[in-house]
């Protein structure tokens, strides 16, 4: 008997308070600043760049395309107003894409090592 997706993934995985968030921006030495700067803030546990995607979207009443960098910023909800106004105090974009997509689930040990990651960020001043 195969057991049921759900059966398995309780044995490995756990709802948590985890968030990705997706921002672009136009080049590597940009996405090398703002994950280096979320990093070292302790906002973020880890920033994937991926570089050299192709965006359209619509600008001032015209359809526009870029070369930019997608950077996925792995984070706790708790930090987003933080890292949101990183994101918006450093960004060069106008309006800045700023989203937070919720991570369900995920292996304990990488959810582990990311609350430890972030946890500087969470203690009061002074602590």
């Amino acid at each position: 008997m195969v057991p049921l997706l759900a059966e398995s993934a309780a044995h490995n995985f756990q709802m948590t308070d985890k968030i990705v968030i997706l921002t672009t921006c136009s080049n590597e030495t940009e996405a090398e600043k703002l994950a280096r700067l979320l990093v070292d803030r302790r906002l973020a546990a880890c920033v994937s760049v991926i570089p050299r995607i192709r965006s359209y979207y619509r600008w001032q009443g015209a359809v526009e395309t870029a070369e930019e960098c997608l950077l996925l910023v792995k984070t706790a909800r708790a930090l987003f107003e933080p890292l949101r106004a990183a994101l918006l105090g450093t960004h060069s974009y106008e309006i800045p894409e700023v989203l937070a997509l919720p991570v369900v689930a995920g292996a304990m040990d990488y959810l582990n090592w990311m609350e430890s990651s972030l946890e500087a960020a969470r203690e009061p001043a002074g602590e």
